[in-house]
């Protein structure tokens, strides 16, 4: 690509390997993240200085629901294409700071159509998230299937980005492709995600939370898969259905894991045994996720190769590397 690709929440988790594999493949990345307290953000800030390193990108710390500073920022960027990945993430935390989820995740993705809506990229790309399922039961949850019965304000907010981008993708023909990660985790990841929360815990020697006593099932997706997806659908637009150029799909590993078995690799990967203390389950969780993944297969070939027994001791390997344990 010839312009530049805009990736927002750079410093995030996604967001900083989306776009070290876009710098790596010779793309020129520009970056762009507030830098939230959300989560510590040395951990940020380090991502960012990993990315900061390497030639032909270029960072703007701005907060994406500032319409102004946003569009000064982009003025003058040419850009090929949109990873937007951006948001306030977090079940739980939805329940007590509601506001940040409408700011970021509605007011911030409004802004960036409104953007692509006068500048008009090549392939707009966005995070939505399997929370969207909600109190569905049925699986594997196909994005087909009826979202009506979100369980949390979080994902009320992804399922409102895909029905905005459906506005968009009609009345001004922005092609535009939804992403539904599935509990993602790897190096670099979030301080609040199960396989960080719960390696601080285990080394040093403190009881992990384990809700509804253990009886619950994800769909846990290795980082490089999810990044590998990512590109394969930026780089080509999928064609428009009945004049709609507006997809969705489901991005996971199709094979959902007992949390039990996850805490037992991640355990094994740690040479340490876990004290787990059982709990009930947490407002706004679900029991299982597990991804229909067909659609995406079919269209871009894409089908996650990491397993959680490959995945977890790589991800053990980074946080003793990055953390000196």
């Amino acid at each position: 690509m010839s312009g530049e690709i805009l990736v927002t929440g750079a410093a995030g988790f996604i967001g900083y390997h989306v776009a070290a594999a876009l710098l790596a493949r010779g793309d020129a990345v520009l970056g762009i993240d507030n830098l939230n307290d959300y989560y510590d953000p040395a951990l940020k800030r380090a991502r960012l200085a990993q990315l900061e390193s390497r030639r032909r990108f270029r960072f703007a710390a701005i907060d994406i629901a500032d319409s102004a500073t946003l569009a000064t920022a982009l003025g003058g960027a040419r850009l090929d294409g949109i990873v937007h990945l951006a948001a306030q993430a977090g079940v739980r935390y939805s329940f007590t700071n509601p506001r940040a989820y409408i700011d970021s995740n509605v007011t911030g993705f409004l802004n960036l159509l409104e953007h692509a809506r006068t500048h008009a990229p090549r392939h707009f790309v966005y995070a939505s998230s399997s929370s969207v399922y909600g109190a569905n039961t049925k699986q594997p949850f196909a994005v087909t299937d009826r979202v009506d019965h979100p369980v949390s304000l979080y994902a009320a907010t992804k399922r409102a980005d895909e029905l905005m981008a459906e506005v968009y993708a009609r009345q001004f023909a922005l092609p535009l492709t939804g992403l539904r990660f599935f509990t993602v985790y790897g190096p670099w990841g979030r301080p609040d995600m199960a396989a960080m929360k719960f390696t601080r815990a285990i080394l040093a020697g403190e009881p992990i939370d384990v809700y509804n006593h253990g009886d619950l099932e994800r769909d846990f997706t290795y980082i490089d898969d999810i990044v590998d997806g990512v590109l394969r659908v930026l780089d080509r637009v999928p064609p428009p259905e009945a004049g709609v150029s507006h997809r969705l799909f489901n991005i996971g590993n199709h094979r959902p894991e007992p949390l039990l078995r996850f805490i037992e690799v991640l355990s094994t990967a740690l040479e340490r045994e876990p004290v787990m203390n059982m709990l009930p389950m947490q407002p706004g969780d679900v029991h299982s996720t597990c991804a229909d993944i067909s659609p995406i297969e079919q269209e871009y070939g894409w089908r996650p190769t990491t397993t959680i027994d490959e995945g977890l001791p790589r991800f053990v390997q980074w946080y003793r590397q990055f953390h000196r344990v």
